[in-house]
């Protein structure tokens, strides 16, 4: 069984759910986009639109992180922050040339 408050638990999420959140978010962004509720992307606003679902994608890790922070599992809060700050580095230096 695999122990809930453990680093490498936290490891483990905080690398897979921003990217499942990315996946979701952009679905769902596709169908409201096909549903006609928002426009479709030119090719102007698509790092836009890339940049804050990416954005969003990591934010997820929200939703982890205070579950286990109800539960008091410590160690799989702290193994969660560490790929979330890999990811938040990455997308500063992705987008920095945008955004300063």
């Amino acid at each position: 069984m695999i122990d809930k408050n453990s680093f490498f638990t936290g490891l483990v999420i905080g690398a897979i759910v921003p990217v499942l959140g990315y996946i979701v978010v952009e679905f769902i962004f596709g169908i409201l986009t096909q549903m006609g509720l928002m426009e479709y992307v030119s090719s102007s606003g698509s790092s836009r639109r890339m940049r804050t679902l990416a954005l969003i994608g990591i934010c997820t890790n929200l939703i982890p992180f205070n579950i286990c922070r109800k539960y008091k599992w410590d160690d799989t809060m702290r193994g969660i922050v560490f790929p979330t700050l890999l990811y938040v580095g990455f997308w500063l230096y992705q987008y920095s040339g945008i955004l300063f």
